[in-house]
């Protein structure tokens, strides 16, 4: 059994041959296996099986990588004007701020697709299935000739660059980028948020989070504490709880070369056993106290009567509290710190809030005092003894993580979930990650601007681009555009031949 091969009309067209003796008599078949793709991998196209592999060795056809294939545009008709500036800048960022060889560590031995991909999910809030629309309509299509963004490969591109080997080696290089971004060390944020959806698999599951149910898959982020860009993300279903996942996460942290050193959690990672493993790992930690803790009732009911004193009040963000710190024991055999606050614009806020509800649900004198007890305070605990001025600060960097989730479902395409199997959603989660990354670092660039990313990208994007047999002509750009190009010093080409490109 051979291949033969023949050019028809400047097209390379391959055939499979077999010839078998019975007796004198050499009986010859043949099956043609369409034009070659690539003749070394032994990839070709034909009308009925599409773009394939045929292995010579073993007789068989195999499917083929999503990487390899090409969206057919034989027919298709270009067009000549093109949305420019949003795909250009954004181009342009990723070299500036070091993010080009984090990505490229992925290996997704089709790049164009890659890049074009990571630019909708910045650029664009819509389904994927319109990525194939947006390219044909950006200069995206110019940057990335060879991208394949036809609806039913886009799953394909998914799983590929979702596969776990794929993920270590991008935070492998990411995590070593992000560090020397940071000149304080490894101090970290972990938390979590849910990813509501109604796809069938193992992932989704029924949650109770905070007193709110929902189908969902649960999503843990870390974020680095200085710069506020995250650093790592794990998933889990849906109902398990956060106070669970707390070790696992500082362990694959550890085993990606974050030596965790400071972490700030919510109040539902605060459990014996996670606090019993930062003191044996030696990461120091602050969390927040939940209410129906007997830790909580203790503190409050010692401290709570006499902290309204002059030692106790501070300041923070022009808002005012009372704050005692005193040393407590979370664990068997070592020192913690507990923060007994009382926050003053908030026990004022839910005093008028209760007030207005106790006539209609006729609470009575006694009640509302009871109730009026607890507002407002809040218990944070530390393995450091931190200055009072200095913790609601550093707690409330906690913040920094709620950014970034907001990033990532109000910007770069998280929810809703549009993906099929668990492996299309590991590579849109990196993908999103990535997004988010690009996006935070962009809100902080604009920070001393009129701008933010959503505006910045609609005023770049009516900056349009006409197409030619052998260059690009950029047409003039607006005040707007102009500024943002000065900004970032970027400079605004006039003509981009197209053999540069």
């Amino acid at each position: 059994m051979h291949i033969t091969y023949d050019i028809k009309n400047g097209v390379e067209y391959a055939k499979l041959c077999q010839s078998i003796r019975c007796g004198k008599k050499v009986d010859k078949t043949s099956v043609n296996l369409g034009r070659v793709i690539d003749k070394e991998k032994g990839i070709y196209k034909s009308r009925e099986r599409g773009v394939f592999i045929y292995d010579l060795k073993e007789n068989a056809y195999k499917k083929i990588d999503a990487e390899y294939l090409l969206p057919d545009r034989s027919n298709h008709k270009e067009k000549l004007i093109l949305d420019f500036g949003d795909i250009y800048f954004f181009e342009d960022y990723l070299r500036q701020v070091g993010l080009v060889a984090s990505i490229d560590a992925i290996e997704y031995r089709n790049p164009d697709t890659l890049y074009a991909m990571l630019g909708y999910y910045v650029l664009c809030s819509t389904a994927n299935c319109y990525a194939g629309d947006w390219w044909e309509g950006s200069y995206a299509r110019i940057l990335y000739p060879k991208a394949n963004l036809v609806s039913q490969r886009i799953s394909d591109f998914l799983a590929d660059v979702g596969d776990e080997k794929r993920l270590r080696a991008f935070f492998s290089q990411y995590i070593s980028f992000v560090s020397k971004e940071a000149s304080q060390g490894t101090n970290v944020l972990i938390d979590s948020t849910g990813l509501p959806n109604s796809i069938r698999f193992p992932l989704t599951a029924i949650s109770n989070h905070n007193g709110e149910i929902n189908n969902e898959v649960r999503l843990i982020y870390v974020t680095q504490q200085e710069t506020g860009l995250p650093i790592y993300f794990r998933y889990c279903p849906g109902n398990v709880i956060d106070v669970s996942t707390l070790v696992r996460t500082i362990l694959e942290l550890k085993e990606n070369g974050v030596n965790t050193k400071f972490a700030i959690l919510d109040a539902g990672y605060y459990g014996g056993e996670n606090i019993a493993a930062l003191y044996e790992s030696n990461v120091s930690f602050v969390s927040r106290l939940k209410e129906n803790l007997k830790l909580y009732k203790s503190l409050v009911e010692t401290h709570l009567p006499d902290i309204e004193t002059k030692e106790n009040f501070v300041s923070y963000n022009n808002r005012y509290a009372y704050i005692k710190c005193v040393e407590c024991e979370l664990v068997t055999g070592h020192k913690a710190y507990a923060f007994i606050g009382l926050d003053i614009d908030r026990k004022s806020s839910e005093s008028r809030k209760l007030f207005q509800k106790a006539k209609g649900e006729k609470l009575s004198d006694a009640n509302v005092y009871d109730k009026m007890s607890s507002q407002g305070v809040f218990i944070l605990v530390s393995s450091r003894r931190i200055a009072k001025d200095k913790i609601l600060p550093t707690y409330y960097m906690r913040q920094q993580i709620e950014q970034i989730f907001d990033i990532g479902k109000n910007y770069a395409d998280l929810l809703p979930l549009r993906v099929q199997n668990e492996d299309t959603f590991r590579g849109h989660l990196l993908m999103t990650f990535i997004a988010c990354v690009v996006v935070k670092k962009l809100q902080d660039d604009l920070a001393s601007t009129v701008f933010n990313p959503i505006s910045l990208f609609m005023n770049l994007r009516n900056q349009k681009c006409k197409v030619y047999n052998d260059s690009v002509i950029v047409q003039e750009a607006f005040k707007k555009a102009n500024d943002i190009y000065k900004h970032f010093k970027i400079p605004c080409l006039i003509a981009i031949p197209k053999h540069q490109m």
